[in-house]
């Protein structure tokens, strides 16, 4: 029986070295510049930063250097600088939106440089929309419609569900899901990034919900949800065409639902034929 034990201590101890090396390689480190001025400032970028267990920042209040510690497999140096820029702090590779800047307390409120390091990346953040500087047409429309492309495959799971087709609802799922998974979170603006952050995992969750089941009820049930989600997206999005939110008053059990279509028509994806045009439109959204 001890002889056993040993083995297991040593399958146990090989298996947690083996875990702890896989980490490793997957962590990075590296120091950055971001501007600020306080104590104050160090918790805010230091809380915007952070996530636990895939982001660590630690700033110097004196030499305004960071020092960063991330999992590169779940973030990336420029989402982590994106969302200390989206709480008011210029830094290494983005400059935050002018508006946010000035909401800073004014003790927080840094001398501000005319322009980045030569070295940092051409990034930039406005008020409005992400800079790039040396990004050609092609490219710059792709990162535009990088929301679009999620809700167009929203559409894609209304269509199916507004004919009852529960198998094509499923394909348009599992599609969906590939188009979340491309998303370049680099790429978005700074409301679109923070939206994301935020919708990402309900979101995702809500399509894999429907790409793993064909009963329409249960497919209808997880699009209440999507379209919860997809709505915030496109509050955020630029849009390449007028989105119109509708609600139908009947379902789940008279509580109602919402959802987004292309169309100012009422085809309710709730009820399919057997109530078609219940519902209204209560937004539209351009």
């Amino acid at each position: 029986m001890k002889s056993i034990s040993k083995i297991c201590l040593a399958i146990t101890l090989l298996l947690s070295a083996a875990n702890t090396y896989a980490q490793s390689e997957n962590l990075k480190m590296e120091t950055v510049k971001i501007n600020g001025a306080c104590d104050m400032c160090k918790s805010t970028i230091e809380k915007a930063g952070n996530i636990s267990n895939v982001a660590k920042v630690e700033w110097n209040t004196d030499t305004k250097q960071a020092v960063l510690k991330y999992d590169t497999v779940k973030t990336s140096r420029g989402e982590i600088l994106k969302r200390i820029a989206s709480v008011g702090y210029d830094n290494q590779d983005f400059l935050a939106p002018e508006d946010l800047y000035n909401q800073l307390p004014e003790c927080c409120q840094y001398t501000r440089e005319p322009t980045l390091d030569t070295n940092i990346s051409d990034n930039n953040l406005d008020s409005n929309k992400q800079v790039h500087k040396h990004v050609g047409k092609t490219d710059a429309n792709q990162i535009k419609t990088q929301l679009q492309t999620v809700i167009n495959g929203y559409f894609a799971i209304k269509d199916a569900l507004v004919k009852t087709d529960g198998k094509s609802a499923a394909v348009q799922a599992t599609e969906l899901m590939a188009v979340i998974k491309a998303i370049d979170m680099d790429k978005l603006a700074t409301n679109e990034h923070s939206t994301w952050m935020k919708v990402r995992q309900n979101l995702t969750e809500s399509v894999e919900s429907i790409s793993k089941t064909k009963s329409i009820s249960r497919q209808r049930d997880s699009f209440l949800d999507l379209s919860k989600y997809t709505y915030e997206l496109a509050m955020v999005a630029d849009l390449s065409s007028p989105v119109f939110y509708q609600h139908c008053p009947m379902y789940n059990s008279g509580k109602g639902g919402h959802w987004l279509s292309k169309e100012l028509n009422i085809k309710n994806p709730y009820f399919g034929s057997s109530m078609l045009t219940c519902g209204k439109t209560i937004e539209t959204l351009d």
